[in-house]
């Protein structure tokens, strides 16, 4: 198993920067790569940057730009840094990991509201 602890998150005015951090523990051997993805009310959970663990990354087109993924292997963390937020980045974000097998772990999730 792995268990996944986010931090970061709250409340930022369009044009402001957040940073999500999330930490793994358990199984670590067994993650391929770790990520983010996030869930608008009324919305499925959709991606927004993965990292693999040979730094190969994937972005949403609509955070490319402004977000940038980084991945500490050593520390077995990965953060997201969102620059020049807008309204339509509100949402639940969630940490995720990926197993060698294909399972996916899921972090708690942490609410990112952009509001004037």
């Amino acid at each position: 198993q792995v268990q996944l602890v986010e931090s970061g998150g709250g409340l930022v005015q369009p044009g402001g920067s957040l940073r999500l951090s999330c930490a793994a523990s358990g199984t670590i051997f067994r993650v391929a790569a770790m990520g983010w993805y996030r869930q608008a009310p009324g919305k499925q959970r959709q991606l927004v940057a993965t990292k693999t663990i040979g730094n190969s990354t994937n972005y949403a087109d609509s955070v490319k730009g402004r977000f940038t993924i980084s991945r500490d292997n050593a520390k077995n963390t990965v953060d997201l840094q969102m620059n020049n937020l807008k309204p339509e980045d509100t949402a639940v974000y969630f940490c995720n990991a990926l197993s060698w097998s294909g399972s996916h772990y899921w972090g708690q999730g942490t609410q990112v509201t952009v509001s004037s």
